[in-house]
């Protein structure tokens, strides 16, 4: 008998940073049991390259992460979620679409790397930092005993996860 394996979006505005960082990070650190997706609100065609220069240097695959619109996971071929989170505080507080079967939601909102400002070295700083704090908010959501929490606990955690950093744009 296999375990499940649950399916996980994350929302941001462009879908050109934090969303991507976040579909990679758990798509190597769910060690299988979880399929991450990222999407935007209003994305921005593209993923931002010094996420992709990072991506690349933590030794995560970058071979299919593109810039994409969160109407593709509302349609109705689109796989079921079990989980969304945003990673902006824009996409937080936009009306979301209707997602199929009631996923679990949680806001987990870390500064845009790519509104960083300053020397190159500052923004890829930026990219390094809000890597670090998705790598960490990720590895407290994968070391949850999913099968043992009920909704109410599981939601509960969730929140938790999400209030580890100060909240920001």
């Amino acid at each position: 008998m296999t375990d499940r394996v649950y399916n996980v979006l994350f929302l941001c505005t462009g879908n050109s940073a934090r969303s991507i960082l976040a579909e990679s990070i758990l798509n190597r650190e769910g060690g299988g049991r979880f399929k991450a997706y990222s999407a935007g609100s209003q994305p921005k065609g593209a993923v931002h390259p010094y996420a992709l220069d990072l991506l690349k240097k933590m030794n995560h695959p970058t071979a299919g992460l593109r810039s994409k619109s969160w109407d593709e996971f509302a349609a109705a071929d689109a796989p079921a979620m079990d989980f969304v989170f945003t990673v902006c505080n824009s996409a937080a507080n936009e009306v979301c679409p209707i997602w199929p079967g009631q996923p679990m939601s949680a806001h987990w909102g870390i500064p845009d790397p790519a509104a960083a400002e300053g020397t190159e070295t500052e923004k890829r700083l930026a990219f390094a930092e809000a890597y670090r704090a998705m790598l960490n908010r990720i590895s407290i959501f994968t070391s949850l005993p999913m099968k043992s929490l009920d909704r109410l606990s599981l939601q509960k955690r969730l929140d938790e996860i999400g209030s580890t950093l100060p909240q920001s744009a």
